[in-house]
């Protein structure tokens, strides 16, 4: 079973998103079955990509929020966090453009790491405060990975992966997502924002009992069949 989730490094929704998903997939029998590819989407593609912001100083002067406004905002989604077992601390967060650290994302889907990679980006930003938007920041999280320094540095440094990643934002723009985190369910179902575990619970259910078995039966009471053991009425 194949899950596909549109993310940012910068949506706080995608990492409460991302750990409620993820203890959903842990109470389920099925898990090593479900195949996760995290996809690229991008917030905000108008940021600087050399400058960083404080969150309040974004949310006031890119968004027009007041700021009394802004920090009551934000410490809801510190409290959804914490249910979430993440401790943000938006005081500290460097607001950056994000589309270098989607190239680290695509970087580590070529060894199988893309899942380690989101978490590592979303620590960086989130718990560390680093700037996720500075090449070797990125770089350093590569190598902790185990992926070659050079490697990453052309990654993060040239438009090697920018088609993997523009790929993935125009995938979004013609499925319809305008905002994240957005998770696709085998091609078949959707489940849009930081939803409870349990509805990733029984969406992961659901989807997987049609992998399984496909077809609705519709037929009511059983009908007169053969099977490999022979016939019944």
């Amino acid at each position: 079973m194949k899950i596909e989730i549109w993310s940012d490094v910068m949506c706080p929704f995608c990492y409460i998103g991302k750990n409620n998903f993820e203890q959903a997939l842990e109470k389920l029998p099925f898990k090593d079955e479900v195949k996760v590819e995290w996809k690229s989407f991008q917030l905000d593609p108008t940021l600087d990509a050399h400058k960083t912001q404080d969150t309040i100083q974004y949310f006031r002067e890119k968004k027009g929020v007041a700021e009394a406004q802004a920090t009551q905002m934000l410490a809801q989604v510190a409290q959804m966090g914490k249910g979430a077992g993440i401790n943000f601390d938006f005081g500290k967060t460097l607001i950056i453009n994000t589309f270098s650290a989607h190239r680290l994302l695509h970087l580590a889907k070529k060894y199988n790491k893309s899942n380690e990679m989101e978490e590592a980006l979303f620590i960086a930003h989130f718990i560390e405060a680093k700037n996720v938007g500075d090449p070797e920041v990125l770089i350093s999280l590569a190598e902790n990975l185990g992926i070659d320094k050079e490697e990453a540095r052309e990654a993060v440094t040239t438009d090697q992966l920018d088609y993997e990643v523009n790929q993935d934002i125009m995938e979004a723009r013609n499925n319809g997502v305008s905002g994240v985190p957005f998770f696709v369910l085998n091609g078949k179902y959707a489940v849009s924002g930081a939803q409870p575990v349990e509805v990733f619970e029984n969406a992961l259910q659901q989807t997987y009992k049609e992998t399984v078995s496909p077809f609705k039966d519709l037929s009511g009471d059983s009908g007169a069949s053969c099977d490999a053991d022979g016939c019944s009425i």
